[in-house]
């Protein structure tokens, strides 16, 4: 199907629209594909808040360096991209998971918040923990650190009250016997 030289233009500012809301742009190469496959991928990367195309090499070349984006080569050969924002690391995950229960996909490389970045380093950005487990985590150290700082702060009155306690406690023992 030819497309206009506007349909074109206005298809390559979507995409240069969709790299720009993106803080993870994947390269995925496939080969030996079923639609069946794309499908099943297609709905993982939708779960987990991402957009998968099909995109033309040369259309998203164009797209790419207009944006700014460095790539390592030009593209060539079967490649989808995956456009996501949000906790790239729970995104990241999915992809790899998939990738290795398929044979179909390969992951060349991509960008996150807009620098290059290999496919390893995208594997290990799968091995680190969803955002909400940071978060806990996050919060737990903060917590931890402001109950110590609570029971620092509270320890000098609670020590003279305790002084004052036992100074009225012998203060009693005292009256009586005196009396």
């Amino acid at each position: 199907m030819a497309f206009t030289k506007q349909h074109k233009s206005e298809m390559l500012a979507g995409y240069e629209q969709s790299i720009s809301k993106s803080q993870l742009v994947l390269v995925v190469e496939y080969s030996k594909m079923r639609q069946q496959n794309i499908d099943d991928l297609r709905l993982k990367m939708r779960d987990a808040g991402a957009k998968l195309m099909i995109i033309k090499n040369t259309l998203m070349d164009l797209a790419l360096t207009r944006a700014g984006l460095k790539k390592p080569a030009p593209l060539a050969g079967n490649v989808i991209f995956i456009f996501g924002a949000g906790d790239v690391a729970a995104l990241a995950k999915t992809l790899t998971d998939a990738i290795q229960k398929s044979e179909v996909f390969k992951l060349k490389y991509g960008y996150l918040d807009g620098a290059l970045v290999s496919a390893a380093q995208v594997k290990a950005l799968a091995d680190l923990p969803p955002l909400p487990v940071v978060r806990a985590q996050l919060l737990g150290t903060f917590n931890g650190v402001a109950s110590k700082l609570v029971r620092t702060l509270a320890e000098p009155g609670r020590r003279a009250a305790a002084v004052l306690q036992a100074h009225v406690d012998k203060q009693k023992e005292v009256a009586p016997v005196a009396a």
